[in-house]
């Protein structure tokens, strides 16, 4: 093989290792660029996870704080049951009491009648021309045997007094019966009311309570799922740095390789400078002059590829139905998330500041705050306006469900199938009576309030 052609070769060669030192860089560089575009997403996706748990955990301290609320609520309703029974218990042992003074009268009267028939067979056996025994047989109450024995005047004035104050007494019992059989109805119906509110105040804890378990295992998926993506960055960052560390052990080595091959390159240069000017002089001052044209040349070559560059960076440098009615609906909004419902509630100033209210007296409560007073009692509410049929239902209207008892429940109607109210297990809330539970409770009975 010619000198010539061993250059040609060696040149070769050195272009072709330099060509391996720049190339493997490159596509490495491309591969952290993938990566770290990779790792822009996952962190991304982390920093959205961490958004969603502190959302979560809000909620979580809400629903405590409801949790909290709800078993204040269910407590007072136990002191009250427990109240109601023994005021209930306390009414039955008057209730037993008066009976048995009821009895006695009951007794002291019927003696009284029989020494009154007494004196009526003495009274007609010694001549008297009235049939007593039939004026006492033949009235028809204590007044009018009265009326009629003032008709007899041998015993008008023994026994007038006696009858009158019979009957008195007997009134007086009577009335104060009825008034306990009343209180001890209400205390029943009461009781009853009472039952029914703390079983729906057990189905509103229950319902927050496995809400809280939804959102505790919601916030336990979004840990897991940020810790994954934690770790694939992770992993992703390991692979970066494994690749810049190849990307330095294989430029060292180019550079090694290269300095060899330069090393070899003029050694062969060296040596055939030494050749040519050993065998013939002229010829090594043709050489040379063709040697310093093309050195003219490659530096023309050299300074022409020299300002490739700055053009091309250049060129790169150069790329509602009336007013009182629609208050009335928007007025308990702010409630909606932040209320409890509790059977009794919403009648003192601090159960309206803690949104604490039961359906009735929330209703009264927003009709208030749109001017018009209204009854704080399902019962009541019934006859607050007049009757509509509810085919012809509109926003601001009165709506009653049947829950524990017949109009157990009241709301206003906002439009659209749904109503807002102070529902058991959400507090002050919008519901659908369209459909489902209050579908099915629903009874009928509108009222329109204006």
């Amino acid at each position: 093989m010619s000198l010539k052609k061993k250059l040609i070769v060696l040149n070769t060669t050195i272009m072709l290792g330099l060509g391996s030192v720049f190339a493997l860089p490159s596509v490495n560089a491309e591969s952290i660029t993938d990566i770290q575009s990779e790792r822009t997403g996952i962190q991304s996706d982390i920093s959205e996870s961490e958004q969603i748990i502190q959302e979560l955990k809000k909620e979580q301290t809400k629903m405590n704080s409801q949790i909290a609320q709800i078993e204040k609520a269910m407590k007072e309703n136990d002191e009250k049951i427990k109240k109601t029974k023994k005021e209930i218990t306390d009414t039955e042992k008057d209730i037993d009491l008066l009976k048995k003074e009821v009895k006695a009268l009951e007794e002291r009267i019927a003696k009284r009648e029989e020494i009154l028939k007494e004196r009526a067979l003495a009274f007609q056996e010694s001549g008297g021309d009235v049939n007593y025994l039939e004026v006492l047989l033949g009235s028809s109450s204590f007044r009018e045997l009265v009326d009629r024995v003032g008709a007899v005047a041998a015993i008008v004035e023994a026994d007038r007094e006696i009858l009158s104050q019979q009957e008195s007494d007997k009134a007086e019992l009577e009335k104060k019966q009825a008034a306990v059989e009343k209180k001890l109805q209400s205390l029943k119906d009461m009781d009853v009311e009472l039952k029914g509110m703390q079983s729906q105040i057990k189905e509103q804890q229950a319902e927050t309570v496995n809400m809280k378990a939804k959102l505790e295992k919601k916030e336990s998926e979004t840990k897991a799922l940020k810790q994954a993506l934690e770790n694939k960055d992770a992993g992703l960052e390991a692979k970066i740095a494994s690749i810049r560390e190849n990307i330095k052990k294989e430029e060292e080595l180019k550079a090694s390789e290269k300095a060899d091959l330069n090393r070899a390159a003029e050694e062969v240069n060296s040596s055939n400078a030494s050749s040519k000017e050993s065998s013939n002089s002229s010829k090594g001052e043709a050489s040379a002059s063709s040697s310093s044209k093309g050195e003219s040349s490659s530096n023309s070559s050299k300074n022409s590829s020299t300002d490739k560059p700055t053009a091309s960076k250049t060129e790169t440098s150069s790329k509602p139905s009336s007013a009182n009615t629609g208050s009335a609906i928007t007025a308990g909004y702010k409630y909606i998330g932040n209320s409890t419902y509790v059977f009794g509630g919403g009648r003192t100033a601090s159960d309206i500041a803690n949104g604490r209210f039961d359906c009735s007296a929330f209703v009264a409560w927003a009709y208030k705050q749109a001017g018009v007073n209204l009854p704080a009692s399902t019962g009541a509410l019934t006859s607050a306006g007049r009757q509509v049929s509810k085919s012809q239902m509109q926003p601001g209207d009165l709506v009653f469900f049947n829950t524990y008892k017949t109009d157990g429940h009241v709301g206003i109607y906002v439009g659209g199938g749904k109503f807002i109210g102070s529902q058991s297990s959400t507090g002050v809330a919008i519901a659908n009576m369209g459909s489902g539970y209050w579908a099915e409770k629903f009874n009928g009975r509108v009222v329109r309030v204006n």
